[in-house]
């Protein structure tokens, strides 16, 4: 498919040169993107979940504006984390590993994270990286020390380019191995000596595993060829992982090179950033026990995908409640449009789309390709146009029945092509759900009820309490009822047709007098002691 020239403006935040550059693809519309993926050796954590979803974003976009993208995620299942998680389990390395990049992909799956063209995992590429490593040697930047083999940074002059590391500020022991045998301490292992009771490979150094660098370079190489157009990973892979893959495949390749580096920033908690060796993180599995997938990816890129994301409970339940919105509007559509099926099916094509729909549907693509071609600016994308097209719908909705048969089918048309806008944004976003409005409406209510803790027997035998005070006129207890639901994310509306219920973020959590509930407290404690030592 031809890339339209208008649309394949996106500019993209290039980490070698700190600016945003026009995306130019090596070849015209066709891009090869390699993002490191997981190390394999146990659930994986919302840090996990904000690369998997920032590259999915990408390579969404990308599609969109009609690249043929080749998208290439390894996974590492030979590495010193996985061997040791092994030996606890008392388990063969490489079944642990395998057994846990199968749990990845059903936790991509729940985010609806494309598979990519390709996932690579290290123990089936020992060939390539040998030969590489052998390059490497031949080329003098690579020396073996009994059974060892290390690349020699002396021998990179930009080493350091990609993240300002100088060389001479490398320490041995922070993030480099301390090891004397190393003609520069900041040498790094491209091949590692077995070791008893761990799994290795014949090479001619001797029997061994790689070192973990070595792994992606030989790799984005195969299936991208060494010169490629993106490569994405956490803000934490700068150094040493990056810095040294540039110079491994500069050492082994005579044409080589990343157009463009990508880097997302890390989730943090409590602004420390998220992970195993802190013990601080939530795995993909444990969030969505109580929330929807989809509402954790709406989550995930309510930040701009470089800007560091700071978990909370209050900003995962107004994700929630901004998907079940946007859903619930567009259920609330598809019911009032059904009793119309047949005069649509006999208006097609003669009916005009309203002028207010035109404008609408061509300020939500527009504002939508905005947004996105500017570094993937995800930051409040249901909002703005987006969120009138929900208004519009909205509205529209109580005007059909009103209306003569003439004038409702063009906006019942109309509606149809704003629903068609909608579920395109959603679409590229991965936001679309795959079952009907009325399923992923259900599976939301019944996240919220687990984090409420109740049944919906329970919430359905409160609502008939509460209907019974009202008929009574005990008031209070009605309010008394409503306000203990309300406080659980259950929140009860009045509606024509009798009483409903709804999820929402509990009443205990939302932010007052527009500070957060801790913010809150502080503020009162300042004037408390402002006030005492005025007083004195």
């Amino acid at each position: 498919m031809e890339v339209e020239k208008e649309k394949s403006e996106l500019t993209l935040y290039n980490t070698m040169t700190q600016l945003k550059e026009v995306l130019k693809p090596i070849n015209p519309g066709k891009i090869g993107m390699y993002v490191c993926g997981i190390t394999s050796y146990d659930f994986s954590h919302l840090g996990h979940a904000r690369a998997a979803v920032s590259f999915d974003l990408l390579y969404r976009y990308l599609r969109h504006l009609g690249y043929e993208v080749t998208y290439v995620r390894n996974f590492t299942d030979v590495d010193d984390k996985v061997i040791d998680k092994a030996n606890k389990c008392g388990e063969n390395p490489l079944a642990l590993s395998s057994r846990f990049c199968e749990e990845y992909l059903v936790d991509m799956a729940a985010l609806q994270c494309l598979l990519p063209t390709h996932q690579p995992r290290v123990s089936d590429h020992m060939e390539l990286i040998i030969k590489m490593i052998e390059k490497i040697i031949e080329n003098g930047c690579g020396y073996a020390v009994g059974g060892d083999v290390f690349f020699s940074v002396d021998k990179s002059p930009n080493y350091g380019q990609l993240s300002g590391q100088r060389l001479d500020h490398t320490q041995a022991g922070k993030r480099v191995a301390v090891d004397s045998r190393k003609r520069n301490p900041a040498d790094f292992a491209l091949w590692k000596a077995a070791k008893a009771g761990e799994p290795s490979w014949e090479s001619p150094w001797g029997p061994g595993r790689p070192g973990w660098h070595i792994e992606c370079s030989a790799m984005s190489a195969h299936y991208l060829s060494p010169r490629f157009d993106i490569h994405g990973g956490g803000a934490d892979l700068k150094f040493p992982h990056h810095e040294n893959e540039i110079a491994q495949t500069c050492a082994a390749c005579e044409d080589s090179g990343v157009s463009y580096w990508l880097h997302n920033g890390h989730v943090t908690n409590n602004n420390v950033k998220m992970g195993k060796s802190l013990n601080n993180f939530f795995t993909i599995r444990e969030i969505t026990v109580k929330y929807h997938s989809l509402a954790l990816r709406h989550f995930l890129m309510s930040a701009q995908y470089r800007s560091s994301l700071n978990y909370s409970v209050w900003q995962l339940e107004s994700s929630s409640d901004a998907l079940y919105s946007v859903y619930q509007t567009l259920e609330d559509l598809v019911k009032a449009l059904s009793p119309y099926q047949e005069e649509m099916s006999e208006g097609v094509g003669k009916a005009v789309q309203t002028a207010e729909a035109k404008d609408i549907i061509k300020k939500v693509k527009s504002e939508f390709e905005t947004k996105m071609s500017n570094d993937l600016n995800t930051a409040h994308i249901l909002t703005g146009a987006f969120q009138d097209a929900m208004k519009i719908i909205n509205v529209s909705i109580t005007k059909l029945k009103k209306m003569q048969k003439k004038q409702r089918m063009s906006l019942v048309v109309s509606l149809v092509e704003v629903e068609k806008a909608v579920r395109e944004v959603l679409d590229v976003l991965g936001l679309l759900t795959t079952v009907s409005y009325t399923e992923f409406l259900k599976e939301m209510k019944q996240k919220a009820l687990t984090r409420a803790g109740m049944g919906e027997e329970e919430v359905l035998r409160r609502i008939e309490e509460r209907k019974m005070a009202r008929k009574n006129k005990q008031f209070k207890r009605s309010d008394k009822i409503r306000e203990s639901l309300a406080v659980k994310g259950i929140y009860l509306e009045d509606t024509l047709g009798g009483t409903v219920w709804r999820p929402a973020t509990p009443l205990i959590l939302k932010p007052k007098f527009g500070l957060g509930k801790t913010a809150f407290i502080f503020a009162i404690m300042f004037i408390f002691v402002g006030f005492f030592f005025y007083s004195r």
